[in-house]
């Protein structure tokens, strides 16, 4: 069951991206209903999405964000779960979760049900070690410690922007490794967190991930993906690539390992193929160029360096495809309606007056 007073209860968020009634939260009951969830509805917006009773949260569909964002809309994703990312910019919590409609409560070895929101909350709020590796994994785990050999002098430690966990049963494959390996499920669970290390490029996954919207929030951006692009299922990747990028550059850290969720099914993986298709190719030009990215130290907000990101990704990208020209364009728009919705000093005055969610419900 869940703790008697939740963690965080009133500084996170939950997003949650669908097409359909949200049943699964049925089995999540205990750990999120004392949450305000955000749910980001894609596809059809005349349809009606159904949350089970009791739950604090507020539903978006597309009217919705082309009325608050207005032309700035045209950077949100349409018919792909990048949509999500709606949910992270119009958030005021501090901490954001999000996770898939088809991920559901797992259990650790002993036969209990994991809180994997807890355990998020617990990677966020101690520090990361992105400057110097462990070998003992996350040193702030009670029972675990600095090996010897450790510096002292960096036993401090990063402050943890971002929480990325793992799944049990579906394992988050590519369309060829699918194709291949159909009936592979992962059993495996490890009981281990670690910090990637500066300058370790990974693959980051949406669809259980918690992140310091403080820290890092404008650097979430899921991309141009799905409906009218030539590209989908790497909207997850692309924000880890320029999240891992700019942690790096700002002495923050990202953390790997629990929580585990249970990922219940599989999507088609010839639907996937044609989706990844592009990216495949793409993605062995596009690791280089972030793996080789460097950002100015004037830089100092997650705003200018994802702006300065985009403007390097116009320059060197775009010679792959014009895709990325687009994608460029829309980073920059994302940076702009961030700031816009999530106003600070000088640019209060320009917060725009919008109608909110299509539904609230307490």
């Amino acid at each position: 069951m869940a703790s008697a007073t939740p963690l965080l209860k009133d500084e996170l968020d939950i997003v949650i991206p669908t097409i359909r009634n949200l049943d699964f939260l049925e089995m999540w009951r205990p750990f999120f209903q004392p949450y305000h969830l955000i749910i980001v509805q894609d596809g059809d917006p005349s349809m009606t999405i159904k949350v089970p009773e009791g739950f604090d949260y507020e539903l978006y569909n597309r009217n919705d964000i082309n009325r608050i964002l207005g032309p700035k809309a045209s950077c949100i994703s349409f018919k792909d779960s990048a949509c999500r990312c709606f949910g992270y910019m119009v958030s005021k919590k501090k901490y954001i979760y999000t996770i898939d409609d088809d991920c559901f409560v797992a259990k650790d070895p002993s036969g209990k049900d994991i809180n994997a929101l807890e355990q998020h909350i617990k990677n966020l709020l101690c520090p990361s070690t992105p400057h110097f590796f462990n070998t003992l994994y996350d040193p702030y785990r009670e029972g675990a410690d600095f090996v010897r050999g450790y510096p002292f002098s960096m036993r401090e430690g990063a402050s943890t922007a971002v929480s990325h966990g793992l799944w049990l049963n579906i394992p988050d494959y590519d369309a060829p490794t699918q194709l291949v390996k159909p009936h592979e499920r992962n059993t495996r669970y490890v009981d281990a967190v670690m910090t990637i290390p500066k300058g370790t490029l990974f693959p980051m996954c949406g669809m259980n991930l918690a992140f310091d919207r403080d820290l890092i929030g404008p650097a979430m951006y899921f991309g141009l993906m799905g409906d009218g692009q030539p590209i989908g299922r790497y909207d997850d990747m692309w924000a880890g690539w320029c999240t891992k990028v700019i942690c790096d550059h700002l002495g923050l850290g990202i953390k790997t390992g629990l929580p585990y969720i249970w990922h219940s099914k599989a999507s088609n993986p010839f639907v996937n193929l044609k989706k990844e298709y592009n990216g495949i190719f793409w993605q062995e030009e596009i690791i280089p160029f972030f793996q080789a990215a460097t950002l100015p130290k004037e830089c100092k907000t997650v705003q200018q360096c994802y702006l300065e990101l985009s403007k390097q990704v116009k320059d060197k990208l775009s010679k792959v495809d014009p895709y990325f020209t687009k994608l460029g364009d829309a980073m920059v728009t994302w940076i702009e309606a961030w700031d816009e919705l999530n106003p600070t000093g000088e640019n209060l005055a320009k917060l725009p007056i919008s109608d909110g969610p299509a539904k609230t419900k307490k």
